[in-house]
C-alpha cells in the first residue's frame, strides 16, 4: 500500500530567540530531514521571532509536527495539514496560556465540527443559547484565534499562504 503524502504550513507566531534553533531541530526530526526557517522579528512581542515553513510528508505529519514543538514556554504557533483525497485536514493552534487546540478542516480550510461534538454542546447547553454559543466557540477554537490574530497580522508583509487543491 502506497503512503499518501500531504503538505501544510507551520506558522511560528512568536518564539524566544534562544528557542529558534531547537524548533528547527524538532521539526526536522519529525520530518526526517534537516530544515531551516527564515526567521524574522515579531513586532507584536519584542525579543521574539516568527517564521513560516511549508512542509511535505506522509499523512499525519501535521500531528507529529504539532507534538514535536508543543510544550515550550512562550511559544505561539499553528500547524496546518491539507486534506488529501483519502484523509481530512487538520489545524493545531498553541498559545502559552491556552495550550493546544486541534480541529479537523475541510478542503477550504474551514474548521469542521463533528456530529458528536455538536450533540455534546447541545446536551451541555440544556437549551441555553449563551451556553451553546460558548461550547461551539470552544469547539471552533475561538479563544486561540483571538489570541493569535494580532500575531498573524504582524506577518502581513510576508508571502501569501495559498491553499492547495485537493484531488
Amino acid at each position: 500500500m502506497a503512503i499518501t503524502s500531504s503538505r501544510g504550513v507551520i506558522l511560528i507566531h512568536s518564539a524566544p530567540r534562544a528557542l529558534c534553533p531547537h524548533l528547527e531541530w524538532a521539526v526536522g526530526r519529525a520530518l526526517g530531514r534537516a530544515v531551516n526557517f527564515d526567521w524574522a522579528d515579531q513586532p507584536v512581542l519584542t525579543g521574539s521571532r516568527r517564521a513560516e515553513f511549508y512542509w511535505e510528508g506522509p499523512v499525519g505529519s501535521g500531528a507529529a509536527l504539532a507534538s514535536a514543538i508543543r510544550g515550550w514556554e512562550h511559544l505561539r504557533f499553528e500547524v496546518s495539514e491539507d486534506p488529501t483525497p483519502r484523509s481530512d485536514g487538520g489545524r493545531w493552534m498553541h498559545t502559552p496560556g491556552l495550550g493546544i487546540h486541534y480541529a479537523q478542516t475541510d478542503a477550504s480550510g474551514n474548521v469542521v465540527i463533528g456530529e458528536d461534538r455538536v450533540r455534546y454542546a447541545m446536551e451541555i447547553a440544556c437549551g441555553d443559547a449563551v451556553e451553546l454559543q460558548r461550547e461551539l466557540d470552544i469547539a471552533l477554537g475561538s479563544a486561540w484565534d483571538e489570541e493569535l490574530e494580532p500575531f498573524r497580522h504582524a506577518g502581513h508583509d510576508q508571502q501569501i499562504v495559498w491553499l492547495h487543491k485537493v484531488g
